[in-house]
């Protein structure tokens, strides 16, 4: 297992009481650990330290914050890729065939593209695999990265953390097209409430091949749910 990858996953989910209580355990291991470089390892002993001077209350108004009422900092992968409903409900099709593949499960009250989630089943996966599925998503994680660094957020360096871990240079026009998008006023309820009733999720085959968004995740997960002899997928096409 990619300790670091397990770890950034932990950090980046939404900070429950069991979570909050074993942030010393994760600081330790965070300096134990060998697998990730010294300064992926600082970014993220920053945002454990952090944490840990909050109470829960705290963590978890923050985070809600955050991710929940701030569209453009949205942890759901497919979020930021995909403006038709009914192309995010096949890709979300898609990455569940392969974690159902890999024989990877997820709990059925979380979305297959929530970023924690994700990450968690990459940590299982080859370096291989981690390296091409986090240089398709690049742009995903950089864009959020930037939109946290101008809120001066501490969340900000798990993502610089997963920036360095990749290795990946994000494609320039993916990213200024994510960049373009307006930032949300997390505090305009009534808006965002406006935003995702526009995006109700279909989940179902009602998409045709050409309904692909801008990722190459998508087509990549595609292509190796086409492959039934392979239990572990291979996300190159």
């Amino acid at each position: 297992m990619n300790t670091m990858l397990k770890i950034v996953s932990l950090l980046l989910s939404y900070p429950t009481e069991a979570i909050h209580a074993g942030l010393p355990e994760l600081k330790t291991l965070l300096a134990d650990e060998t697998s990730g470089g010294k300064a992926e390892r600082a970014l993220l002993a920053r945002l454990v330290d952090d944490l840990l001077r909050l109470d829960l209350m705290e963590a978890q108004e923050r985070y809600v914050y955050l991710f929940d009422r701030t569209r453009t900092l949205s942890l759901h992968l497919f979020e930021h890729v995909h403006g038709e409903s009914r192309d995010r409900g096949q890709a979300m099709v898609d990455l569940m065939e392969m974690y159902d593949g890999a024989g990877f499960e997820i709990d059925a009250k979380e979305l297959p593209d929530f970023l924690p989630l994700f990450l968690e089943f990459l940590s299982t996966r080859s370096p291989e695999e981690i390296h091409d599925m986090l240089d398709q998503t690049a742009h995903i994680v950089t864009a959020i990265r930037e939109r946290l660094q101008k809120r001066d957020s501490i969340y900000r360096y798990a993502f610089a953390a997963l920036e360095t871990l990749s290795q990946s240079t994000p494609d320039k026009a993916l990213l200024a097209e994510l960049l373009k998008a307006p930032e949300d006023d997390p505090d305009d309820l009534a808006a965002l409430d406006r935003i995702w009733e526009e995006e109700i999720v279909t989940f179902g085959g009602n998409a045709g091949e050409n309904a692909c968004g801008p990722d190459r995740l998508r087509t990549q997960i595609r292509a190796a749910a086409r492959k039934p002899t392979d239990p572990t997928p291979s996300i190159r096409a």
